[in-house]
């Protein structure tokens, strides 16, 4: 009777479905970033970092379910929408998310060096652009940067192996060519 009940349409929700896609990129040896787009309570899009897979460096989480979520809607305008991505975008990305107008962008970890909504700049509320969308940060910020703890780790672990393993020796059966 005393059970809390669960809100559908809260942020930490849709920062949830957020990290279930960002699981799917680590699970794919790509940087585990995922996001969701949500329109009137319902996620009309959800993607995760393809970048090694698609050999396409522009294809973010952001930016594939931008894609999606503008497909879904049948415009490129996506005014009623909020997107959910569980690291700070990237210039790239927030320049996008300002194009097709999104009105609020939530993400989990914050990016001091890289980040466009705040952290090193901020280009979602950038005062010469026709749009401004709505920022909130912080969502879920230690399961965020959890996983994106854990694969760099995991990177720079293998990293590590194959500098050991690499004696130059072209010969050597170990030795991938």
């Amino acid at each position: 009777m005393d059970e809390p009940i669960i809100d559908l349409h809260s942020d930490d929700y849709f920062m949830r479905e957020a990290l279930r896609q960002a699981v799917r990129a680590y699970e794919a040896d790509e940087v585990p970033v995922g996001a969701v787009i949500v329109r009137e309570g319902r996620i009309i899009a959800r993607a995760y970092n393809q970048v090694e897979r698609l050999k396409d460096a522009t294809a973010h989480a952001e930016m594939l379910a931008l894609t999606q979520a503008e497909e879904t809607v049948g415009d490129w305008r996506l005014t009623d929408c909020t997107l959910y991505v569980t690291k700070e975008p990237c210039p790239m990305c927030a320049g996008a998310m300002v194009h097709t107008r999104l009105a609020r962008v939530v993400f989990g970890a914050g990016d001091p060096k890289g980040g466009a909504a705040g952290g090193a700049m901020n280009l979602l509320q950038f005062p010469t652009l026709n749009h401004h969308c709505e920022i909130t940060g912080g969502i879920r910020e230690a399961d965020c940067r959890g996983w994106l703890q854990k694969f760099f780790t995991r990177q720079r672990r293998a990293e590590k192996s194959e500098t050991k393993n690499d004696t130059g020796d072209p010969d050597r059966s170990d030795h991938a060519l």
